[in-house]
């Protein structure tokens, strides 16, 4: 989702979409069966997890744990070390699966190098930093400061500065963005089948990140209470964007959002999935912490048996 776990609240707030390409063998009732053949996942930060215990030190700067979802998921399906390759980079745009991802450390290969015909489970995470949501995120953060220090509302009456700007003019910046990267998420998706065509797909929605309620986050995020609920829209709308590329594609969508509400980065401590912006647990700001990454393996495996 972002540049590095150490690139600050530019990096830490960006993320992309979570998207699952799966292959696997069918199974019985109880269980999964486990892919006939070898595991590739891909995709940004919240894929990769940075911060979390213990990240992967080559290729430098691509912050993965070895705690993220997708090695929950292979030590679920019981795959060896041979039969499973993480290639998930903080900051990957939707660009960087066909291209080489220069990070501040370091160079990640193309992460779709990795898929062979003999591919048989792929997880990817794009599309969030090909919205620009880790500026959006700063700005309100900014606006919201600036109007706390000048009376929280009481004088404007605006309790959504930052929603403003981004539709000051009429239109829907986000919701734009929004739609060209769903666009070009349908042409990943479409690379992925040519160059794994034993592949199903799942696609991956984004946990809760914010709530819904506004005025939860005042004092954590120095959010406007109507910048929340911005922002939180402006998720459900990209995670509304995957679930119709999925179904365009002959995927499946696998819902992490219901999962997690009342999870989110304003919730407490002993039961958020992602961290706020002074983490207490050992995550990035604004992304999932361990217990985050295990409701998201959870997700994709109730959707592999749901499917096997």
């Amino acid at each position: 989702m972002r540049n590095s776990a150490r690139a600050g609240l530019a990096g830490a707030v960006a993320f992309g979409a979570l998207v699952t390409v799966i292959t696997v063998g069918r199974g019985g009732d109880d269980d999964p069966a486990p892919p006939q053949g070898p595991y590739v996942a891909l995709g940004d930060s919240y894929t990769s997890g940075p911060g979390i215990p213990t990240q992967a030190t080559a290729p430098a700067g691509c912050d993965r744990s070895d705690r993220n979802y997708p090695s929950l998921v292979a030590r679920q399906l019981a795959l060896g070390t041979a039969d499973f390759r993480d290639m998930s980079c903080s900051g990957a745009k939707i660009a960087d699966l066909s291209s080489a991802q220069s990070t501040q450390d370091g160079i990640n290969p193309a992460q779709l190098s990795a898929l062979t015909v003999r591919t048989a489970l792929v997880t990817i995470g794009v599309g969030g930093n090909d919205i620009g949501f880790a500026a959006t995120v700063r700005e309100c953060v900014k606006k919201g400061l600036v109007r706390r220090l000048t009376g929280s509302g009481r004088f404007t009456g605006d309790d959504a500065p930052c929603r403003r700007e981004y539709s000051s003019d009429g239109t829907d910046e986000v919701a734009r963005r929004i739609d060209a990267a769903g666009a070009r998420l349908t042409g990943a998706l479409a690379e992925v089948k040519r160059r794994a065509p034993r592949a199903e797909v799942y696609v991956v929605g984004y946990p809760t990140i914010l709530p819904s309620e506004g005025n939860r986050c005042d004092d954590d995020m120095t959010l406007a209470p109507g910048d929340v609920r911005f922002l939180d829209a402006k998720e459900q709308q990209l995670n509304a964007t995957l679930r119709k590329r999925a179904a365009t594609a002959g995927a499946v969508y696998v819902d992490t959002y219901g999962p997690s509400v009342g999870r989110d980065a304003c919730a407490a401590g002993g039961t958020r999935w992602v961290e706020p912006l002074l983490p207490v647990a050992d995550a990035a700001p604004l992304h999932p912490n361990e217990r985050g990454e295990r409701g998201m393996a959870d997700a994709v495996l109730r959707a592999l048996k749901a499917t096997g």
